[in-house]
């Protein structure tokens, strides 16, 4: 059975939504505009669409969870401010939104095996010998 072209469009415009309504907040959040995460519910409720068929729409046109690609999203923000030296650790983390340090490490961490003390490290050994 062939899905309509109207029904591939709608998803294609919710993730498109989807990616706007995120790098929007992720700017907002950086900016000390805001200084909450959404969470998923929070993404349905602006794309006016259920949180179920929300987190279908986006896996299927995206090939993950919208969950894991704000994660993803975030860590990219994340490594960004830590190349700046003069950010301290606990600076991104409240930057961030999260309220406690040890639980933006554990994230961090999860995400990338390291912490970000050890990502900064690294990357400053790196820059040494090239």
């Amino acid at each position: 059975m062939k899905i309509p072209d109207k029904i591939l469009n709608r998803k294609d415009e919710i993730t498109k939504e989807f990616l706007s309504i995120l790098d929007n907040h992720i700017n907002d959040i950086l900016q000390g505009k805001i200084n909450y995460m959404y969470h998923i519910k929070d993404f349905a409720s602006l794309l006016f669409i259920h949180p179920t068929h929300f987190s279908n729409t986006i896996k299927q046109t995206i090939g993950k969870s919208p969950c894991d690609f704000v994660e993803e999203r975030i860590i990219v923000e994340v490594k960004k401010m830590l190349d700046d030296e003069t950010l301290s650790i606990k600076d991104i983390c409240y930057k961030l939104t999260y309220q406690e340090p040890t639980n933006f490490t554990k994230f961090f961490k999860a995400m990338e095996g390291i912490t970000p003390k050890q990502y900064r490290k690294q990357k400053t050994e790196n820059n040494t010998f090239l």
